[in-house]
């Protein structure tokens, strides 16, 4: 039986910088994806499939905030989910939480080349994509402090700026614009609606993987949870709203930059505000991709720290204390997905990845609350077992309904899944035994190494 440790992450981040890295991990989504909603369920349509999942983001924040206190890990729902399920629990759980945010960057990217090409038609939306990829990871490699700091300052501008936006285009909302043809496809566009819903809060589970570089992180995950979700709830409805009372909303419902589009029609193209807008628009969706690239590469840190992905990415950078080589092999998914993908389908692969982790999380709550009642529990679940339930109904209901309607995106996260399965059993990890001091401190036995 052989011992191996790793080195740890630095303790260096505060109520404030989680704050930051909550909302900035999300609010990209506020700026674009959600808007794909409109296109398959109208504004009320996709009004209503808004409230249900955010109230599906309440419960499971308040219940997922239980674990990451009680099990302040890197590895997020991996560690949750290994802890209650073992091994293969912990695969599906890193596995989805790997497509959620490795999938969630290049769709970022992606607006954010669209952004750029609206401010100029010459500038290649895919070009600039890779090019804010490679700016990105090398930010991330220099330091979390760093990082987490830019996020905050970026964070900040953002907010301003979506709440300049709704200062903007409110005078002009027009209640006969939100309400025409608000249903098109009927109830069934409401499901169809969901994941694009979840665009709007998606990745705010991230917080959970620099759990392990938060100071006194039982009292400063909570606050920074809560807080982050109550600033998205109010900027999501505010947006959606009014964005879709200012025209046709059909006008606005397949671009990658419905928000400068928006005030375009306010203001009019030729405003060189509409152009100051767009260019400050870029503040949010950098937020968000330098986010989900901290979080990525803490997801696949842990993993691989774990021995369910090969142990170079777990090495730490002895300069700048950052997984260098996670963040790096973060960066060439993402290269891949934006060379042969599309928008809309890797928001669907990313929120699908997001569903199962959440439902993965909620399962294991319930499996620890039975198997460890002493686990330490700073924070507990409000109405216990009501919200884990309610967020665990809802997460069901949302994954049949993506399955139901992209079926072959459904196909080929699950057999990725399989492949995964079939590795790790022929690698013989299945056999991978973690301390139980593993899940708060980074020390994991490998007894199949001398079998």
């Amino acid at each position: 039986m052989a011992t191996i440790k790793t080195e740890q992450l630095k303790r260096v981040l505060k109520p404030i910088h989680l704050w930051a890295i909550a909302v900035s991990l999300v609010i990209s989504g506020e700026y674009f994806g959600w808007n794909l909603g409109w296109g398959v369920s109208g504004t009320v349509g996709f009004l209503l499939a808004t409230v249900i999942i955010t109230v599906m983001y309440i419960t499971f924040i308040f219940s997922y905030t239980e674990l990451t206190t009680s099990i302040p890990h890197a590895g997020g729902a991996f560690a949750y989910a290994y802890r209650a399920l073992g091994p293969f629990g912990g695969l599906l759980a890193g596995y989805a939480t790997l497509i959620d945010f490795l999938f969630a960057t290049p769709a970022i990217a992606f607006a954010l080349g669209a952004y750029l090409h609206f401010l100029d038609p010459d500038i290649p939306v895919l070009y600039s994509a890779l090019f804010f990829n490679v700016v990105f990871i090398v930010i991330n490699i220099l330091g979390v402090k760093e990082s987490a700091t830019f996020s905050l300052i970026i964070t900040i501008l953002a907010v301003a700026e979506l709440l300049l936006f709704l200062g903007i285009v409110s005078p002009h909302f027009k209640a006969d614009n939100f309400l025409s043809n608000p249903m098109p496809f009927g109830y069934a566009g409401i499901f169809a609606a969901l994941p694009y819903a979840v665009w709007f809060y998606l990745a705010i589970e991230g917080v959970a993987m620099v759990a392990e570089e938060v100071k006194d992180p039982k009292r400063n995950i909570p606050k920074g949870y809560i807080s982050g979700l109550a600033t998205l709830i109010f900027l999501a409805f505010g947006v959606m709203i009014f964005t879709g009372g200012i025209t046709d909303w059909r006008k606005l419902s397949n671009l990658d930059y419905p928000l400068p589009e928006a005030i375009s029609i306010v203001l009019g193209k030729a405003s060189s505000f509409t152009k100051i807008f767009a260019s400050i628009g870029l503040f949010g969706l950098i937020a968000s991709f330098h986010g989900t690239i901290l979080a990525s590469s803490r997801q696949v840190f842990a993993m691989a720290r774990s021995g369910y992905l090969p142990s170079v990415l777990s090495k730490v950078n002895h300069k700048f204390k950052t997984p260098h080589w996670a963040i790096i092999a973060g960066g060439f998914i993402s290269f891949i997905a934006l060379y042969t993908g599309t928008t809309d389908k890797i928001v669907i692969m990313s929120v699908m990845g997001a569903i199962c982790m959440y439902m993965m999380s909620m399962i294991s709550l319930f499996i620890l609350r039975k198997k460890e009642p002493g686990l330490e529990r700073p924070f507990t679940a409000p109405f216990y077992p009501l919200f884990p339930a309610t967020a665990l109904l809802i997460s069901a209901v949302t994954l049949i309904t993506m399955i139901y309607f992209n079926f072959m995106l459904s196909l080929m996260f699950f057999a990725g899944l399989a492949m995964a399965i079939a590795l790790f059993i022929l690698m013989g990890k299945h056999k991978l035994k973690l301390v139980e001091e593993f899940m708060i401190s980074p020390v994991i036995i490998n007894d199949y190494t001398n079998k």
